[in-house]
């Protein structure tokens, strides 16, 4: 079982930026894929970056490919997600995930996937 924390989203201006951080319980965090997914209102959740196990392996949504950046700390049992250029439309609550498995290329943006969920935290961009 893995529990998930997220923090770190807030209010931020339209070209600003943000780091989100997730914390996960228990001493196998290593051994979990973990993915960031964001649901804007009336919209349904979608994919937005894969880190592997190791870290060794990003995927990004193409609605964020150069402008955030994910990563994990083993160590510190924590991935993160680092959002630049932010635009009104990244406006969204965002959440973290872990999957119990190895991801592949035909899973890793599929939130059925993912087996475990933080609460989500706000991500509100002003124009």
């Amino acid at each position: 079982q893995v529990q998930l924390v997220e923090s770190g989203g807030g209010l931020v201006q339209t070209g600003g930026s943000l780091r989100l951080s997730c914390a996960a319980s228990g001493r196998t965090f290593a051994n979990y894929p973990m993915g960031w997914f964001r649901q804007a209102p009336g919209k349904e959740r979608e994919f937005v970056a894969h880190i592997s196990e190791s870290g060794g392996s990003t995927h990004y949504a193409e609605s964020v490919k150069g402008r955030f950046t994910i990563s994990r700390d083993n160590a510190k049992n924590t991935v993160y997600l680092q959002m630049n250029s932010l635009k009104p439309e990244d406006t969204a609550v965002y959440y973290c995930a872990a999957a119990r498995y190895t991801l592949y290329s035909a899973t890793y943006y599929r939130d059925a996937s993912y087996n475990y969920w933080g609460q989500g935290t706000q991500v509100t961009v002003s124009s």
